[in-house]
């Protein structure tokens, strides 16, 4: 038999919706009664549900049993009957998971600063060795696009069901996307990493100025506030960085640009799909960006690219040049999922953002130290300006969020 999945409207009036499993004394074989298509109730009397007793066997879930049956039905399988927690007014469980929650959410953490950290050194290594940001920059899309694409086939990630409504709004947060990404590519190419994190910390700013026209929302003082020290903290790094190129700081902005219109444009655009998740949903923009990229790479460095491959494969050889790019490309994927994997356990927003924060401190020292860039006094003191106005500024913008929250309800 098909397990179900039910929605037990209400245990007091015994109103259930689908399919409703009632275990037998036995508790061996599920007595399945079907009733009306999802959507249609179909009553049954309180006196055949005045002494079942809700049983949690899944998070949010509930099965309906007669006391008798409880220690029986805990050594069976797991099959979720309803999904009414909440609704059923089933008393939570003791919540003897969070200890593993809090070493799952840990890991996940743990990951995303890991692999982020080993994205920037083997991403700056590989430009070092083959300077065309362009051509790196597709590759890394392609390495993301065929992993998600295995993970869809083996079902490992349950594949995302689509429209094409949903990849006609699609294309204009992978456009965005696209330029964010190849501009960041292009600026770790002209300076060092340290210092492209450091003026890509200025993101916040672009994202307050559009949000009033684009999305109509008009930010408090106290968030415009909290953008001066990251503006001052990039103005204080620049003066003494040593690796400065205006054709680097400004393709870290228009990489700024870029992500702030790709998250307004998915606001805008994708607020009706909410079905698909953040991973499916990176998986895509990054196959349509592929789609963006690869022409555009072709014509903007595509006579560089056999002499530079040439240069490349004499200073560190064909097979380890071959190497350094596909561990680029295949951790520029994994930061990107362990990012959307912290964010799908139910953190906070503050407590994102402050790992967010703590992951840019994490990669610019580290990128300090492995590419032993010189970092005068004053590069530190407005780098660590900089960081501490983004964690400001992520605080500012929670409160804010809150306070809406607070209005319509």
């Amino acid at each position: 038999t098909t397990s179900a999945i039910t929605m037990l409207r209400s245990a007091q009036s015994g109103s259930v919706t689908g399919v409703c499993r009632y275990y037998s004394a036995a508790c061996r074989l599920p007595l399945v009664r079907p009733s009306p298509v999802l959507g249609v109730q179909a009553n049954v009397s309180n006196r055949a549900t005045r002494d079942l007793t809700p049983v949690y066997i899944a998070e949010g879930n509930v099965a309906w049993v007669r006391p008798a049956q409880q220690q029986v039905l805990a050594t069976r399988q797991r099959v979720i009957v309803a999904q009414a927690g909440a609704a059923a007014g089933a008393p939570a469980p003791a919540d003897d998971r969070a200890p593993v929650s809090s070493l799952k959410i840990g890991a996940y953490i743990t990951m995303w600063y890991v692999f982020n950290i080993i994205f920037n050194i083997v991403n700056k290594s590989a430009l070092n060795a083959f300077p065309c940001p362009w051509f790196i920059s597709t590759l890394q899309l392609a390495a993301s696009s065929l992993f998600m694409v295995l993970v869809w086939l083996l079902r490992i990630q349950p594949a995302p069901r689509l429209d094409g409504a949903f990849l006609l709004a699609l294309l204009p947060v992978a456009l965005f996307h696209t330029i964010g990404h190849v501009s960041a590519c292009v600026s770790f190419s002209q300076m060092a990493v340290s210092f492209a994190h450091i003026v890509k910390a200025a993101e916040p700013v672009f994202s307050v100025a559009l949000s009033g026209p684009l999305l109509g929302v008009v930010y408090p003082a106290y968030v415009w506030l909290s953008l001066v020290p990251i503006v001052a903290g990039c103005a204080m790094s620049a003066m003494k960085e040593v690796s400065f190129a205006w054709g680097g700081f400004n393709y870290a902005m228009v990489s700024n640009l870029g992500m702030v219109l790709r998250n307004i444009y998915s606001k805008k655009s994708l607020v009706n799909y909410k079905h698909i998740d953040g991973i499916n949903l990176f998986g895509l923009i990054s196959i349509v960006s592929l789609v963006y990229c690869a022409p555009a790479a072709y014509i903007m460095e595509g006579t560089q690219w056999a002499s530079a491959w040439q240069a490349g494969c004499g200073q560190l050889g064909t097979a380890a040049l071959v190497q350094l790019l596909a561990v680029s490309g295949l951790f520029y994927h994994l930061y990107n999922q362990a990012s959307y994997m912290v964010l799908d356990q139910g953190i906070s927003p503050v407590t994102f953002s402050v790992g967010n924060t703590m992951k840019r401190v994490a990669v610019v020292a580290t990128s300090v130290m492995f590419f032993r860039n010189p970092v005068s006094a004053m590069n530190w003191i407005g780098s660590s300006i900089a960081i501490l106005g983004t964690y400001l500024y992520s605080l500012a913008s929670d409160k804010y969020a809150a306070e809406q929250k607070a209005k319509k309800a």
